[in-house]
């Protein structure tokens, strides 16, 4: 049965109008949305780079090759639960333990850290970033096989021509969501020759052909996944803003990102053709995981969001679109060293008791920043607050 409901969509409530290229960010309105009885919901939950600096294996080493990263995600596999796609940056390399485990610059990190990922619920993994190559061809491939045998979804890197033709598309109850993952470069490794397969690159011609391949399969939006920015800038350049340009000229839906390691503002849009009522762009969602331990590189975010469809009108609404804020602790823990990802609006929890009153101001200052980044140019839920 049809109904109609009289919605204010408060998550395209702005700030200020921007203008991007064409593409008007609107500001607070109303509008009229029918809907039926029976609708799909895909709820996700987003973070930004994930890396494994040395420090970090050594603080989650058991014994010889065993390690424990699960601990560091304790406090925020909450926000993960109930989520159907939970994704993130990938950024580092399973290459073995034959080769010396490293980190920056050359990342080698053990498969536990993987397997972390996938007991607290990720499934889905952008792979396509500067470190990619980190340990050559060998250690890209071999970072694919280890990722897809404990049944992750990857995109971005891929093993051969028909993996890299295969776009990657989430269904639930026939809502169908194409994903797709780029990286700026390579820190300068070369791609082999003839194997430009094995990973996106951010080219316009490369963007625009995989969008019209995944348009074919039909599906109800596409989303990319970029590794792209200037490291420690709080801010987009023209480059990422052109690039956002070239996705929404080829029909793309929501832009997700990293790279600069720092959080950089979201911003709201509406492509016309599009059936998503409202997209938007997250330029970085800073560090969730490393060992950098300055100010705003110690910051990061979970970004939450639902789209649901309505499969009378064939519509999608963009909904609860919000924010955990997060930050990385790094000290001791009852006699142990640990990385912790903590909800830095936490940061007068009495419970956390490991934190010094030097550090709780630190886990405070992050949120502050983390928030006033975040609401810069849209109003965001901030969660929690």
């Amino acid at each position: 049965m049809k109904k109609i409901l009289i919605l204010s969509v408060s998550v395209v409530s702005i700030l200020l109008a921007i203008e991007l290229n064409g593409y008007i960010f609107p500001g607070k309105e109303s509008i009229q949305v029918p809907v039926e009885d029976s609708l799909v919901t895909v709820k996700f939950a987003c973070v930004g780079d994930m890396m494994c600096h040395s420090p970090q294996f050594e603080y989650a080493r058991v014994t010889g090759d065993s390690f424990n990263f699960v601990p560091v995600f304790r406090e925020v596999r909450k926000y993960f639960e109930g989520a159907d796609i939970v994704f993130g940056n990938f950024e580092t390399v399973l290459g073995g333990n034959k080769n010396k485990y490293s980190g920056y610059p050359f990342f080698n990190s053990p498969d536990d850290f993987a397997r972390s990922l996938d007991s607290v619920g990720f499934n889905y993994l952008n792979t396509a970033n500067n470190h990619s190559l980190d340990q050559k061809e060998k250690g890209l491939l071999r970072t694919i096989e280890v990722i897809n045998n404990l049944g992750i979804n990857y995109f971005g890197t891929f093993s051969d021509n028909k993996d890299r033709d295969s776009i990657r598309i989430f269904e639930k109850e026939g809502m169908r969501i194409a994903l797709l993952g780029y990286s700026y470069g390579t820190n300068g490794l070369p791609v082999p020759n003839g194997k430009d397969y094995l990973i996106n690159l951010i080219r316009p011609d490369l963007i625009k052909s995989d969008i019209a391949r995944a348009k074919k399969l039909n599906p109800d939006l596409v989303i990319t996944y970029f590794h792209f920015g200037n490291e420690y800038e709080k801010t987009a350049n023209s480059s990422q803003r052109e690039i956002v340009k070239t996705v929404l000229d080829a029909g793309g839906d929501i832009i997700i990102a990293s790279h600069p390691h720092v959080l950089q503002p979201i911003e709201i849009f509406s492509r016309p053709g599009s059936k998503l009522d409202t997209g938007f762009v997250a330029y970085s969602l800073g560090n969730f995981v490393s060992n950098q331990q300055w100010r705003y590189s110690d910051a990061g975010v979970i970004l939450n969001f639902e789209l649901e469809k309505n499969k009378f009108t064939d519509r999608i609404k963009l909904k609860n679109l919000s924010c955990v804020p997060t930050y990385v602790f790094k000290g001791t823990i009852d006699g142990k060293k640990e990385y912790l990802i903590l909800p830095s609006g936490n940061y007068a929890d009495t419970t956390y008791t490991f934190l010094s009153s030097g550090l709780r101001e630190k886990v405070k200052e992050a949120f502050v920043d983390s928030k006033e980044i975040l609401t810069k140019s849209v109003n965001i839920s901030i969660n929690p607050d």
